[in-house]
């Protein structure tokens, strides 16, 4: 089959499309070709061989997978010809948090394109319970813009920072995948946004998509604009997802007994806290990884009903995989990146 990989670590010129050996399946699994797989920072994080993050070369990226079953074992959601989402995270199904539908705490807990061989290929082999049945509302691209930004954005918003109407929300970041789909989360929830993104175009989409106001990151003046446009309060969850300064930054955002949830380091995983900040005004840090097999079959449940829509950047074919990597790290996709595989 057809794919795109890469057999050495650096940027996107180390991506390449050719042939490899199709996938082999083990018991329980089933057999999907796939049409559409979205890009996230993590597939730039194991190109560029983060730390933490090693994987085996050769290596296909891509969690975010949607296709078309081939095959399943008997008593799968999805059988034979059924479209489908790919759930990207893989757990025992046994342990104590897999049974508490943590699933994403599980110890034995693997990502699709980390861990394990992702979509950025025609065929890929999954466990069954990995297969989400999808519908017509959204297109393939879209579909496959879907699991990663959504569950997270879910995870992070609901599950972690309890967002409920009326909470003002800043989300950093607002032009990249998990910042768009937050937004949208958010205003399903019936809370308010704010928005941060680096360009003023970026900036203008977001408020198309429902922000209140948007600023730049950059902006020394920043927490002082968002108290100034939440009342002179502050935000009651920050949304960040990068690290570094702007997680500094983002802590002073925050109202009394506000919450900053973080899923991602993108410029840095070291950051300086003001702890006297912190619990003189019983501010909170929450982390959150990815999301649960619940939230995205609410996700999905959601698109299919036309409540939520990913916002999709630009497609490339599989044949420019590279390009599209390289439009990922450059910075300027309002989206997701999606490459389109048959």
């Amino acid at each position: 089959m057809r794919a795109a990989f890469f057999k050495s670590h650096g940027g996107p010129d180390r991506i390449r499309v050719g042939d490899v050996p199709d996938p082999v399946l083990a018991p329980g699994e089933a057999l999907v070709r796939v049409r559409a797989c979205a890009l996230n920072r993590l597939d730039l994080w194991t190109l560029a061989n983060t730390p933490g993050l090693s994987v085996s070369l050769p290596h296909i990226g891509g969690a975010d997978v949607f296709g078309v079953v081939e095959s399943a074992p008997n008593g799968a959601l999805a059988k034979a010809g059924d479209e489908v989402v790919l759930s990207p995270g893989l757990s025992c199904g046994s342990c104590p948090a897999c049974k508490a539908g943590r699933d994403n705490l599980c110890g034995e807990f693997r990502i699709l394109g980390l861990q394990i061989g992702g979509g950025l290929a025609e065929k890929i082999s999954i466990p069954a319970q990995n297969l989400v049945p999808a519908g017509a509302s959204l297109s393939p691209e879209e579909w496959a813009a879907l699991p990663v930004t959504f569950m997270t954005a879910w995870h992070m918003l609901s599950t972690r920072a309890g967002i409920k109407p009326g909470s003002w929300v800043f989300v950093q970041g607002a032009g990249s995948g998990v910042g768009c789909a937050a937004i949208e989360v958010a205003k399903f929830v019936g809370a308010k946004v704010l928005a941060a993104a680096r360009t003023e175009s970026k900036r203008a989409r977001a408020i198309a998509a429902g922000a209140e106001a948007a600023f730049d990151p950059a902006d020394p003046a920043l927490p002082a604009r968002v108290r100034a446009a939440t009342g002179g309060a502050g935000a009651d969850i920050v949304v960040e997802h990068i690290g570094g300064t702007v997680f500094e930054k983002s802590l002073e955002c925050l109202a009394p007994g506000g919450r900053l949830v973080t899923c991602g380091a993108t410029i840095g995983a070291e950051a300086r806290v003001d702890l006297l900040s912190l619990f003189w005004r019983e501010r909170s840090v929450i982390g959150s990884m990815l999301g649960t097999h619940r939230e995205l079959l609410d996700m999905v449940s959601l698109a299919r009903s036309g409540v939520l829509k990913p916002v999709v950047d630009r497609v490339f074919p599989l044949s420019e995989a590279r390009a599209a990597y390289a439009r990922l790290a450059s910075g300027e996709a309002y989206g997701k990146v999606v490459v389109r595989i048959s």
